[in-house]
């Protein structure tokens, strides 16, 4: 096929470090297992944002959070921006999103023509942040429940949310299957889970037994002022998590990442009954990864390894080896490499500047680039927060805290900061003069506060009198839909049956 169909596969808070093709040994996920096995897995992809909604902008807009305004999970997704379903939709490609992608703001479907669920999250700007009154803890906030209440479960919002997603993901791989349009699809089937809270069923609570389960490797740093903002944040100072609460939580993490790749494995299965594996790029992606306990730490909304480092594995074995890439990639340049793909390797006439570069240098294995760049621009910071992982190098800086320097070939866990080394200044001098030219961080800062203010007030006056949703409603004829009589019975039953009957010879 000319133009390949693109699947791609997204769970929410899984890190790259909770998964066997990263070197776990603790997860329990054959699907995933097979895909990287026979797929390019990227050893070093990075979010450019360790948060749900910035992350997923950089993901369809090819571009960082400074360049288009979604600095936190209630910023709106500008309309007037390409996104990377724009460019497939342009290329002739039909675009279909069902599940999660946190689009705020009365546009939700930036370039899909379908969007086959609701979002689990709101639409609109309640969740601002706010840096001018940091020390109050509003609502919406995380609260350590997530880690207290952790266990088996019977139901959840979550396995609702998934359930639904899943179900319409393998309908319409069927519909694609037996319909009359000949154009090649791009579909994003985007899971909430893991995410937490973490609870799961019995049956993938039991998939795991107690003894499995370890310990954080890496205790809190009480010297480190963003970890100490984030206990705020997440409400760890006023509801601190035992021993016991934090295993069971990692227990019914590892439960929910099983259930994440049961569910790959269904929709999967549902790609090859419906005879479009074939002809179909499958991607693995997730919007940012999950801290566990490490560092004495929760959820994401910081640079360290779990909680930006992502799984992304590209299966398309009729056109790209598999194998191990183990350059620094990140979530951004996943535009490009779509544009590409759709336009049979060329780079299309982008309509805009974008931040992003092709994958497919390192998936030719051809050459390809070595270095991420991230910004973080909300809740648990004071000012623009940013980083640049070049090779082993990772520098992270924010004008309230002292500069953090890692070499993560000697030392993955991030345990020692080498900007405090003599022996480093120059190394840490250079990445200071590269962050002052890539950055106005002062303006920056101005423009996420702006930002705040703006929406603060918008979300403030809308409470009063009528309110409109802005949240996605699916539309559902059910006049077409199962057996009506537009169509008489015998031909109905004949369409929708695949693949078609044909006579034994």
């Amino acid at each position: 096929m000319a133009h390949p169909n693109i699947l791609i596969l997204m769970a929410d808070q899984l890190s790259a470090t909770a998964l066997p093709a990263y070197g776990n040994r603790i997860a329990k996920t054959p699907h995933l297992d097979s895909l990287a096995a026979t797929g390019a897995v990227f050893e070093n992809a990075y979010c450019n944002s360790p948060l749900c909604a910035p992350s997923r902008g950089v993901l369809m807009y090819g571009r960082l959070p400074s360049a288009t305004g979604v600095y936190d999970n209630a910023a709106e997704f500008p309309s007037q921006m390409p996104t990377f379903a724009h460019y497939l939709r342009a290329a002739g490609y039909r675009t279909i999103l069902t599940g999660k992608m946190h689009f705020c703001g009365p546009d939700q479907l930036h370039g899909f023509e379908e969007r086959l669920t609701t979002d689990i999250y709101p639409a609109d700007y309640a969740w601002t942040p706010d840096w001018t009154r940091f020390a109050e803890r509003p609502d919406w906030y995380h609260v350590m429940d997530s880690v207290a209440q952790a266990g088996p479960c019977a139901r959840t919002n979550q396995i609702d949310y998934d359930e639904e997603v899943v179900f319409t993901a393998q309908q319409r791989l069927f519909d694609i299957a037996r319909g009359s349009d000949a154009r090649p699809f791009c579909m994003v089937v985007s899971l909430t889970h893991p995410h937490d809270p973490f609870t799961i069923t019995d049956d993938y609570w039991n998939r795991y037994r107690d003894a499995e389960i370890p310990p954080p490797r890496v205790p809190a740093d009480p010297t480190d002022p963003h970890a100490k903002r984030l206990r705020h944040v997440i409400g760890l100072d006023g509801q601190p998590v035992t021993e016991a609460q934090t295993h069971a939580a990692r227990r019914a993490y590892y439960g929910e990442v099983s259930y994440v790749d049961d569910n790959i494995g269904r929709v999967l299965a549902a790609l090859r009954a419906a005879r479009l594996a074939e002809d179909t790029i499958v991607v693995v992606i997730a919007d940012h990864g999950e801290m566990l306990g490490e560092r004495g730490l929760w959820f994401k909304m910081n640079f360290y390894e779990p909680a930006c480092r992502v799984p992304l594995i590209v299966h398309a074995p009729g056109r790209f080896a598999a194998g191990r890439v183990a350059e620094v990639v990140s979530l951004v340049d996943l535009l490009p490499t779509l544009a590409e793909i759709a336009g049979d390797g060329r780079p299309p006439d982008y309509a805009g500047p974008i931040d992003g570069r092709s994958l497919l240098p390192h998936l030719q294995r051809s050459g390809g680039h070595d270095e991420a760049f991230g910004e973080y621009l909300a809740e648990g910071v004071l000012a623009p927060m940013v980083m640049i992982r070049r090779g082993a190098d990772k520098f992270v800086h924010t004008p309230t805290d002292p500069d953090q320097l890692f070499d993560l070939a000697a030392d993955p866990d991030e345990l020692v900061n080498l900007a405090t080394s003599r022996h480093h200044a120059a190394k840490l001098a250079e990445f200071r003069k590269e962050v002052a030219r890539r950055w106005n961080l002062a303006a920056l800062h101005r423009s996420v506060l702006e930002s705040q203010r703006r929406r603060l007030f918008v979300v403030g006056a809308l409470a009063h009198g009528r309110q409109t949703a802005w949240d996605w409603l699916p539309p559902r004829d059910a006049s077409r839909m199962y057996v009506r009589n537009s169509i008489p019975l015998e031909d109905l039953e004949a369409m929708s049956r695949f693949p078609k009957w044909a006579p034994s010879p």
